[in-house]
């Protein structure tokens, strides 16, 4: 017999509005298990975690700790009780110190006066529990995603915690912090700490999980020991179809002309010397571990941050000093920060999507009913799930918010896509519309860049790809040897070439 279960829900229900979203799901949690759930975005898997942790009050149905019905008056009351969830969003405050957002609300105080020292301490002590450097007087502001992670995760241990939420947890982590989360995991499960695990990474499921449970539109699907399912089967449970065919066909156009030329661009700190092209209907990745320099690169090509050297479009000089020039050049961005830079989360879907092509709307006063035409529009060609087109955009799941950013920075009608960690957070079937949609722009002529970390999606997309490796293009790849072995080589300088243009090991010059 199975230990008893430590929290369970019965029949539980959800709705926003009249819309359920949560239709009579059983589900148990057990002490020292890591029990993931998975589905589509949209499923209900956050929604759930939720309303299991206080955030949300359940529509119907009973919540059980120790075998006894409990209702949260809020998550405060839930964290009382041992119930803590690290959001797939930061809920950090970025203008305090780490410290200071790890003891936030709990601050230990010697007589009147805060204990600083003794938050200092603890802290470093949790911090490095996860094998990370962070100081923690530094501002969360300054951080870089990944460590922002390992923040809230501090944050989430450091309470007296008996059921552990987790809702994707290691999108910004490279693989070396993940396993370090999986050290911290399985010390916590040795402890009888019941970890809910929430991910669209299916390897990693198979990997940490005890038993998972599948979702599909808010319906309880299956629910398996891990050992009697595999990553096909949970997919297809999910997206209730067999998932084939993942990746489009490619079309090769060798003979295509150059969109984009690069060459010696730096930014201070970050790149050297790196130069590349992108032709007319060509997907080019660019790929690398954490700290590479791609984002950096691409953020000082667009004049997002400081960067010099050679630009040239369609063969003409080009210098981008902040990025409505790179608009009117015909060149659109999508960030990998959705949240803190894509979407404005506590307004509504229409000034989010229409924003960058305001001047399309307002002439000079806004046209209200053209905007509701684009977003119906968007809807429908992005097939953005939302309940109703006023809500807030922070309300839509993952992949419906990377849809609609995504929608947002085509109504510019750009020539040239530049798209970073595109299906970062992003459920398996979600994953397989964005990657036909970047195929179909391709296919349009148009240039698309795309800076990932997942090597199966940049094999799987890429005509050719650039690897990067701290700050220098270590290698450009073509079909005949973009392997992940020969890229991981790149990346980790087993093998370095330099970017094809002279600029080999050795030749850049700090």
């Amino acid at each position: 017999m199975p230990d008893a279960p430590l929290l369970a829900a019965k029949d539980l229900h959800h709705a926003f509005g009249p819309v359920e979203v949560l239709h009579g799901v059983d589900i148990d949690f057990r002490a020292g298990e890591v029990h993931a759930l998975v589905g589509e975005n949209g499923a209900g898997k956050s929604t759930l975690m939720k309303c299991l942790s206080g955030y949300w009050q359940p529509a119907a149905g009973t919540v059980l700790l120790d075998g006894a019905e409990v209702r949260f008056r809020d998550s405060g009351a839930a964290e009382a009780r041992g119930l803590v969830l690290i959001h797939q969003e930061f809920n950090l405050a970025d203008d305090l110190t780490v410290e200071e957002n790890v003891f936030l609300g709990r601050e230990i105080a010697r007589g009147p006066f805060l204990d600083k020292r003794a938050m200092r301490v603890r802290t470093a002590q949790l911090l490095a529990q996860l094998d990370t450097h962070v100081d923690p007087r530094a501002r969360v502001a300054d951080l870089s995603v990944s460590d922002k992670q390992m923040v809230e995760i501090a944050k989430a241990v450091s309470r007296e915690v008996r059921v552990l939420f987790m809702d994707e947890p290691t999108d910004v982590l490279t693989g070396a912090e993940t396993e370090v989360l999986f050290g911290l995991i399985r010390r916590l499960t040795a402890e009888g700490v019941a970890v809910v695990y929430v991910s669209h990474k299916l390897d990693e499921v198979m990997t940490i999980a005890d038993r998972v449970t599948i979702l599909r539109d808010g319906h309880h699907i299956a629910t398996k020991d891990i050992g009697t399912t595999s990553e096909h089967e949970m997919a297809r449970l999910m997206v209730g179809r067999e998932l084939a065919d993942m990746y489009p066909p490619k079309e090769i156009r060798p003979d295509a002309p150059v969109v984009l030329e690069v060459r010696d661009f730096q930014v201070p700190g970050s790149v050297v010397s790196a130069s590349f092209d992108v032709r007319q209907g060509e997907v080019l990745a660019f790929a690398g571990l954490v700290g590479a320099g791609r984002t950096e690169l691409f953020e000082g090509l667009l004049g997002l941050r400081p960067g010099h050297g050679t630009v040239r479009l369609r063969g003409q000089p080009l210098r981008l000093r902040h990025p409505e020039a790179a608009k009117q050049a015909g060149i659109a961005y999508l960030t990998e920060d959705r949240k803190g830079k894509g979407l404005m989360t506590e307004m509504r879907l229409r000034p989010n999507l229409t924003l960058q092509a305001l001047e399309r709307y307002a002439r000079p006063f806004l046209d209200e009913a053209a905007e509701r035409a684009a977003l119906e529009t968007a809807q429908h060609e992005f097939d953005i799930r939302a309940a109703r087109l006023d809500v807030l955009a922070g309300t839509l799941s993952g992949g419906n918010q990377q849809k609609l950013v995504l929608a947002k920075i085509m109504l510019t009608t750009p020539d040239i896509v530049i798209l970073d960690e595109p299906t970062r957070g992003i459920d398996v079937g979600t994953k397989r519309e964005i990657y036909f949609y970047i195929a179909e722009l391709a296919r349009q002529g148009k240039a698309v860049v795309v800076i990932s970390s997942e090597l199966p999606e940049v094999i799987g997309l890429a005509h050719r790809v650039v690897v990067m490796r701290s700050g220098r293009i270590t290698g450009v790849l073509d079909p005949s040897r973009m392997t992940e072995e020969e890229i991981v080589q790149y990346a980790t300088g087993l093998k370095d070439e330099g970017d094809g243009y002279g600029h080999a090991l050795g030749d850049a010059v700090a």
